[in-house]
């Protein structure tokens, strides 16, 4: 049986540490993507290492609150979340190491129903509200289901293969969306809190993009959260639905 990857990059360079799927516990370059022209996708965010190492992508929500899978922030294989101290985010650049802002955290709040592959999720509350700009802009949480077989944009730094590189400019591809039934059968995770994206072989997430965004008419709709059977193979990718989260958000946040 093919396992499961959870998307880190933090956690992949510790080790590239399959996990079954008897005990799934998620897993993000954009692989066979396209460099991101500047302001193509405002919402999104580097979450990084307090030494500026980028682990994971996000998005903005609002000017407080940013929102990323909750695997790139809890200790272990558990549900609380490392300090906020250890963390900053990047936004506002296409670029990983430079451009936009650094800003600190002042707060984690993960999913308490996250784990084994469900709920994937976490919210970052900033030091600071955010000032938006061009380059700096939330994005609009989905509330309904992405019809199957329609068009998905996905975006990150992830690795450009399973032990590929890491881009230093932002990647994006089009990934479709597949319905329950669909993914359930191709690889058994036809759960209500996952959307899954297929793809052709040599497309898809990759370690680092992690937490990222995937959108559906403008529309926050998915945050990556694993890959089957490792990057760019025929295997859809897993995000956490945002629609089916969205309640969840709405009563820690407001937005």
């Amino acid at each position: 049986m093919s396992t499961r990857y959870i998307l880190s990059l933090f956690t992949c360079l510790l080790a590239l540490t399959a996990i079954s799927s008897s005990n799934a516990a998620p897993n993000g370059r954009v692989v066979g993507g396209a460099d991101a022209a500047v302001g193509q996708f405002p919402h999104q965010v580097s979450l990084q290492r307090s030494d500026g190492s980028h682990t994971c992508g996000a998005s903005i929500i609002s000017e407080t609150f940013i929102v990323t899978a909750a695997h790139c922030v809890v200790v272990g294989e558990g549900i609380e979340p490392y300090p906020p101290r250890f963390y900053q985010v990047r936004v506002g650049s296409i670029q990983r190491t430079i451009g936009g802002q650094l800003l600190k955290l002042k707060r984690i709040i993960v999913n308490k129903a996250y784990g084994d592959f469900h709920n994937d999720i976490a919210l970052l509350e900033l030091e600071k509200p955010l000032v938006f700009t061009k380059n700096i802009q939330p994005i609009e949480l989905a509330e309904e289901e992405v019809p199957s077989g329609e068009n998905v944009i996905i975006s990150g730094w992830g690795r450009l293969s399973t032990n590929g590189p890491i881009p230093h400019r932002l990647q994006w591809n089009t990934l479709k969306a597949l319905n329950a039934q669909e993914c359930n059968e191709a690889i058994e995770m036809g759960y209500d809190s996952v959307i899954c994206l297929a793809h052709n072989p040599d497309h898809g997430t990759c370690f680092g993009d992690s937490g990222g965004p995937a959108t559906y008419k403008g529309k926050l709709v998915g945050l990556a959260s694993f890959v089957y059977g490792g990057c760019g193979t025929t295997n859809p990718d897993g995000y956490a639905k945002v629609a089916y989260l969205r309640e969840w958000i709405r009563a820690n946040t407001g937005v």
